[in-house]
C-alpha cells in the first residue's frame, strides 16, 4: 500500500492556543496523490495534542474550561515537584486529549464533517514552541 509522509511545523505563542491545521493537512493529502485511504497525524510533543472541533470562539472557550476542570492550574503535580518547570498540568491535559488523529481520505480530500476542523492544542505553560506534526497518508 502506497504512503506519503510529510512534517508540518507550527510555532505557537502561548498556553491554550488552538491552531487550525485543516488547510495544511488538506494540502498534504493533495500532495500525496492518494485518492482513497487515511491520513494519520502525530504530534511529537508531550505537552501538545491533536483533535477535531468546531473552530469557533464559544466551543474553544468551552474546551479550555473543561480541560482546566480536569487538570486545574492550582493542583499539586508530582511532575512539577520533580522537574520544577511548572507544566505538570500541560502533560496531563495532553495525555487526556491525545497525540494522534486519523481522518479518512475520500476522492483525494479530507473527509471531515461540515463543522470539523483539525486542530493542535498548545497546552504547555512554557509555550512559544515549534511543534512538529508527522502526517502519514496511506491508501490508493
Amino acid at each position: 500500500m502506497p504512503f506519503f509522509r510529510k512534517i508540518i511545523t507550527v510555532t505557537t505563542r502561548h498556553e491554550g492556543e488552538v491552531v487550525n491545521l485543516t488547510r495544511q493537512v488538506a494540502t498534504v493529502v493533495r500532495e500525496s496523490g492518494i485518492q482513497e485511504g487515511l491520513i494519520h497525524l502525530f504530534v511529537r510533543h508531550s505537552t501538545a495534542a491533536l483533535t477535531t472541533i468546531e473552530y469557533e470562539p464559544g466551543v474553544l472557550s468551552d474546551l479550555s474550561r473543561a480541560l482546566s476542570v480536569l487538570a486545574p492550574d492550582d493542583a499539586d503535580y508530582a511532575h512539577n515537584r520533580k522537574w520544577g518547570d511548572g507544566n505538570g498540568r500541560s502533560h496531563v491535559k495532553a495525555a487526556l486529549v491525545g497525540p494522534c488523529l486519523t481522518v479518512p481520505v475520500t476522492g483525494g480530500e479530507l473527509s471531515c464533517g461540515t463543522w470539523q476542523q483539525i486542530v493542535l492544542l498548545e497546552l504547555d505553560t512554557n509555550a512559544g514552541r515549534d511543534r512538529e506534526i508527522v502526517c502519514t497518508v496511506s491508501g490508493e
